[in-house]
């Protein structure tokens, strides 16, 4: 349970650090006008719903791959599972920040969709980290030659990759919502 608790700490603070570093670069390079307050508070609502996807993916992968179920399984499983467990910490942040930060939306109709829709992407992004381990079914890891990480590898090395994998399953998942939202009404929009 530490294990998972301190991964869920650090998605939450770096997702907050890099939520704030953007912005922050940003303002400087290309809009002044960026209110780096109200970022800050962006960054601790996502932040508390990364440290609940990051909390609950090594626990949820374990269980999933200790049913024996087959990669697919897993893949999918683990993108469901982590993707709820984002949408319920911004959920749960939307209640309890909004309350003291001026910047943070309460839960509305419309905040709930677009947590939804970005939900769902994290959820790809986690989803994709699961072919990160090439020793679970190697022979059904449809990600293992792009992202899987092989006994060996040196650490600094598989960071890379995992952070890589992450990155791949948020442009595949957010592709396919380009594609399928009508405009505006993405979470990005």
């Amino acid at each position: 349970m530490s294990f998972a608790l301190t991964t869920g700490v650090g998605d939450a603070i770096g997702v907050l650090a890099g939520h704030c570093m953007y912005y922050g670069a940003k303002k400087m390079a290309v809009d002044s006008s960026i209110n780096m307050n109200e970022q800050f508070q962006t960054g601790v609502l996502l932040g508390s719903a990364a440290f609940c996807s990051g909390t609950v993916w090594q626990p949820l992968v374990d269980v999933l791959q200790g049913a024996n179920l087959s990669f697919m399984q897993v893949f999918a499983g683990t993108w469901l599972g982590c993707g709820t467990a984002f949408y319920v910490g911004l959920r749960c942040g939307r209640t309890i920040f909004s309350g003291f930060m001026e910047h943070i939306e309460a839960p509305t109709y419309e905040n709930n969709m677009n947590d939804k829709s970005l939900s769902a992407v994290i959820g790809g992004a986690t989803g994709f980290f699961v072919g990160t381990d090439a020793a679970y079914l190697p022979d059904q890891n449809f990600l293992i030659d792009i992202v899987g990480i092989q006994d060996g590898t040196p650490d600094l090395t598989g960071c890379v990759i995992a952070g890589s994998s992450t990155a791949l399953g948020f442009a595949t998942s957010q592709s396919v919502f380009n594609i399928i939202y009508p405009a505006g009404t993405c979470w990005n929009d």
